[in-house]
């Protein structure tokens, strides 16, 4: 007998009803060449630097919120308070004891350090070198450019910076609502904020009274205590957001000349007929 007849091979047979249809077999995937970069997948969402930003607009000196609250933003000069006498101290201490008892809507005091860049510095001495004919000078002069050199390379040469940032809000129920809702790991939540706060004009104009009446109190309770200080306008904002977000690459330029600074009470007036 033939091995091959005991195991007959039975004829194809056509699938029943009954019989649920069998699942094709997915082929491996096929590995990209090398060098290629994988496609992108559907499930990442990138999010974008301007997503992260509460700022919607800065126009006419004021910081307008995603939210629809304004800000506006003081720039202050430090003072030396250890060189003071006694009663410097204590006068400075009522004086702004004084001025936080005064102030009807809450403020924010920013206190930035920075490292200082004195590239510009020594290109400036280095000039200075170059057009001075005295031999003696000279050589001070590059003990004194060698010496800056090493000690910006061994230390970090910091600056601090002082700010008051005043707030705003459309309407007190809000402020309110803000204060008591405030949460730090807010700001990571994924939902998405428009790009573009829509005020009407009335609402806008009267934000703009309110902001400069805050502004101008702050700063003469600032003037109470000693303390020089001047509103940053629209472009003095951008450049100070700008060097915020971006401390390694941007230029460092002084955002205010506190020398040209004059008094919050005197204002110019106009002639009548």
């Amino acid at each position: 007998m033939n091995p091959q007849d005991q195991n007959p091979t039975p004829p194809p047979t056509a699938p029943s009803a009954d019989t649920p249809p069998t699942a094709p077999v997915a082929s491996p995937p096929v590995a990209p060449p090398p060098g290629t970069a994988p496609p992108p997948s559907h499930t990442d969402s990138p999010i974008s630097t301007q997503s992260t930003l509460l700022i919607s607009e800065i126009r006419d000196s004021l910081v307008i919120m995603k939210d629809g609250s304004f800000r506006a933003v003081i720039a202050c000069k430090s003072i030396n308070f250890d060189l003071m006498s006694e009663a410097e101290r204590e006068g400075v201490e009522y004086s702004y004891q004084n001025f936080l008892n005064s102030l009807s809507f809450t403020t924010q005091v920013l206190i930035r350090s920075q490292r200082v860049d004195i590239g510009p510095y020594l290109e400036r001495l280095i000039e200075i070198r170059r057009s001075n004919d005295n031999m003696l000078l000279g050589i001070l002069m590059d003990d004194y450019i060698n010496f800056i050199d090493i000690l910006s390379q061994e230390a970090n040469i910091m600056d601090k910076s002082f700010f008051v940032i005043i707030p705003y809000y459309t309407s007190p129920d809000a402020e309110k609502l803000l204060e008591q809702t405030k949460n730090f790991f807010k700001s990571f939540s994924k939902t998405k904020v428009p790009e573009v706060t829509r005020i009407d004009r009335d609402t806008y104009n009267k934000a703009v009274t309110e902001m400069n009446n805050r502004v101008d109190s702050v700063l003469s309770g600032l003037f109470q205590i000693g303390v020089h200080s001047v509103r940053l306008n629209t472009r003095e904002l951008a450049e100070l957001y700008y060097n915020f977000n971006n401390p390694d690459t941007a230029v460092r330029e002084p955002l205010v000349d506190f020398t040209k600074l004059a008094t919050t009470y005197v204002k110019k007036g106009t002639k009548n007929g």
